[in-house]
């Protein structure tokens, strides 16, 4: 609407200017046609008195103000090459005339000149709805493929380009749930096939049980030992993915407080004690009077998890964890002197599923990936270096506000 108001007033605005023209011209015309006339009378009056001078001044000013009656004398003057019926009387005023014709004139020009315009400008706002009506008929269709080749200020250009982007966030939006589709197919392959050996296993086991009645008592408890290895797997798988759904459905409400780092870390050392011990690994630790603003049980899921994963490439070796603070961030670092994790394995190590070449067989590839997912959702970052037979490094910062 703004562009079609400044068009109209643009059109007043001429068209004022153009009527001030008219009008002056026309003023003029009339102004030399009136003295035109007036010099014509008072020369006839001269020759009237002067030749007549029985004719009284009252008889002269009652014929110049139209109180007599009068003859048409149109053959008289058409003798003389006068024609009143088409042209003035006073051959000097035959130019003066010319500029109220020329103003007239200028005004119907320009009149028509502004309803061409005009017409013009509805044809290129109806071009340009119409175009916004196949945009969106296009959009309407599922095709999001829209290109804006020209930028105007004007309405209908705003709301071309409104319409673009939405277009984008609608296309954003199509190609971010095609790939949820896509993350969740994957997902749920993964799932199905990491769910699949162990069950199979127990479901195997456990029909040997039955059906073997006279199954020795050691073989039978060996079998129920696999059989609660595999179903603490699927538990825990389970209660991973379980987590990691929430986290990605925002559906988490972390509650952060004031937390001592060394709380943190010796939970999870006791979290993790008795895997430790089995594999002879040795825990050192050195995080002493750091605090950090955090939800103290999910940093300990995460920093758990990341433990569990360097105690498993770290047999009878060494697992130190520390904590540092300055003015940008706090940071927590795990580091052990395990098997490493090799170049090829380094940039999928936090991805969901993923089992690099040195990972245990009982390694399900979800832990990290859940460390990383709490750590991020809390405003942190997670990072890793290693190098294969050295072991590797964890690092946790979370920056200060």
């Amino acid at each position: 609407m703004k562009n079609a108001q400044k068009f109209v007033c643009a059109g007043l605005a001429v068209t004022i200017v153009f009527c001030v023209i008219s009008a002056v011209f026309t003023f003029i015309g009339l102004e030399n046609i009136r003295k035109t006339s007036n010099d014509t009378i008072n020369q006839l009056v001269n020759i009237l008195l002067e030749k007549y001078p029985d004719v009284s001044e009252k008889e002269v000013a009652e014929i110049l103000n139209n109180k007599t009656e009068y003859t048409d004398n149109s053959e008289f003057l058409n003798k003389y090459g006068i024609y009143p019926e088409k042209d003035w009387v006073s051959y000097n005023n035959q130019g003066s005339y010319k500029y109220v014709i020329l103003s007239v004139s200028v005004c119907i020009a320009f009149g028509l000149a502004f309803a061409v315009l005009f017409l013009g400008y509805l044809k290129i706002q109806k071009k340009q709805t119409m175009d916004i009506a196949k945009r969106i008929e296009r959009i309407n269709l599922g095709d999001y493929s829209l290109q804006i080749d020209e930028n105007s200020e004007d309405e209908l250009s705003l709301l071309d380009n409104q319409i673009y982007r939405t277009t984008v966030k609608f296309r954003e939006q199509a190609e971010n749930s095609r790939k949820d589709k896509e993350n969740l197919q994957k997902s749920l392959s993964d799932i199905s096939h990491q769910l699949k050996t162990p069950l199979t296993s127990i479901i195997v086991m456990v029909e040997n049980i039955l059906d073997d009645d006279d199954m020795p008592l050691e073989i039978r408890r060996e079998f129920l030992n696999d059989i609660k290895h595999n179903t603490n797997t699927i538990s825990f798988l389970v209660q991973s993915l379980l987590k990691l759904s929430k986290l990605d459905a925002e559906a988490v409400k972390f509650r952060y407080e004031q937390v001592e780092v060394k709380s943190i870390v010796d939970e999870c050392i006791k979290n993790t004690a008795v895997m430790a011990e089995i594999l002879g690994v040795r825990l050192e630790t050195d995080c002493n009077d750091i605090i950090l603003n955090c939800d103290r049980k999910w940093l300990c899921e995460a920093v758990t998890n990341i433990i569990k994963n360097c105690i498993e490439h770290s047999q009878n070796g060494n697992i130190k964890i520390t904590a540092d603070q300055n003015k940008l961030y706090t940071k927590i670092s795990i580091k052990d002197n395990g098997s490493g994790i090799t170049k090829e394995d380094l940039p999928h190590i936090f991805e969901r599923f993923y089992k690099g070449k040195n990972s245990s067989d009982d390694s399900v590839g979800i832990g990290l990936a859940l460390a990383k997912s709490i750590i991020e959702k809390q405003g942190g970052y997670i990072s890793v270096s290693s190098e294969l037979n050295k072991g590797s490094e964890f690092v946790i910062k979370f920056f200060n506000n």
